[in-house]
């Protein structure tokens, strides 16, 4: 435990400069995509160490919060194309248990899903107590992607009085209140936005043209979106900075270092889980007493075959 505790400690130092808690204040220029907190690329070993520890621990509280069976942890992942989300998912998820595991990615909503609020079809998916639950992109494409593009917004079958200047700031204050509404009711939710520059962008789609086993990842829709880049980096940050809380912060992951990506969302989704301060459920007097019967019955059952 107590090198456990070392070890969680040591992380820690990767998250503060990129966890978001108050929104006012942040601006998307604090973070450099490229920044690796003075790890350099000497401290990919190290960083690589720190990373399969994360992943041991985050197995073992995983194990606990399924058993506890009480809180409910959503990991919701936000970022431009070719940003990473897949990988760093897929590393730092490695060790835990897909029973105690959901992940969703949304794509285009389907004609059901236009006829209900936009938020239904995420609500719905949300992970139950004693579950992690991963939404690669979530409800925040409601007010990034549909604020750039204004034909997806006009094809939500919403009233015209509704449609207004200010609906994404509307959606925005929503979106803030429903993650109060389910942090008070034992749900903790961690917001992470894979900050890849724009450069680092097109070197990461030109590997995709370049490789085979890479070319079923790439869309023309892809170049397209880069276009609107600037627009992209003002939408996410009017999000950012109006539902970063304490209990819901957002973390603003530099991105142009995979090594590093996955290390800071390891950090913080263990340190996340460490201090809910989860203990596996406690045995009453009544249960220890069928435990001890059932260690006589399978005993006996041994020495009687013997």
């Amino acid at each position: 435990m107590e090198k456990k505790n070392e070890v969680i400690k040591k992380i820690a130092r990767f998250i503060a400069p990129y966890k978001v808690t108050n929104g006012k204040t942040f601006k998307m220029s604090d973070v450099d995509p490229g920044d690796t907190h003075d790890l350099g690329s000497e401290g990919k070993a190290e960083a690589k160490e720190l990373l399969a520890q994360g992943t041991q621990y985050l197995s073992e509280l995983q194990d606990i919060l399924y058993a506890q069976d009480r809180w409910g942890v959503l990991l919701i992942f936000q970022a431009m194309d070719a940003a990473g989300k897949d990988s760093t998912i897929k590393h730092v998820m490695s060790g835990v248990n897909p029973q105690g595991c959901q992940v969703y990615s949304f794509k285009r909503p389907s004609s059901e899903e236009l006829d209900h609020d936009y938020m239904w079809r995420y609500v719905r998916c949300f992970p139950e107590r004693g579950r992690i639950g991963i939404f690669n992109r979530s409800y925040y494409e409601e007010v990034l992607v549909v604020r750039i593009h204004e034909e997806i917004l006009k094809a939500q079958h919403m009233p015209e009085e509704v449609m207004h200047k200010k609906i994404f700031e509307e959606r925005l204050e929503d979106m803030a209140a429903f993650e109060k509404y389910m942090s008070r009711n034992g749900f903790v939710i961690l917001k992470f936005f894979l900050h890849v520059s724009r450069k680092e962008q097109k070197k990461r789609f030109l590997a995709r043209l370049d490789r085979p086993d890479k070319n079923w990842k790439f869309e023309a829709a892809d170049i397209t979106e880069r276009r609107h880049w600037t627009s992209y980096m003002h939408a996410y940050e009017a999000a950012i900075k109006a539902t970063a809380t304490n209990d819901s912060p957002w973390f603003v992951v530099p991105a142009d270092n995979k090594w590093f990506t996955r290390l800071v969302v390891s950090a913080a989704v263990v340190q996340a889980l460490a201090e809910l301060d989860l203990k596996y459920p406690t045995v009453d007097a009544a249960k220890k007493k069928v435990l001890a019967e059932s260690r006589l019955l399978l005993e006996s059952e041994r020495a009687t075959r013997r």
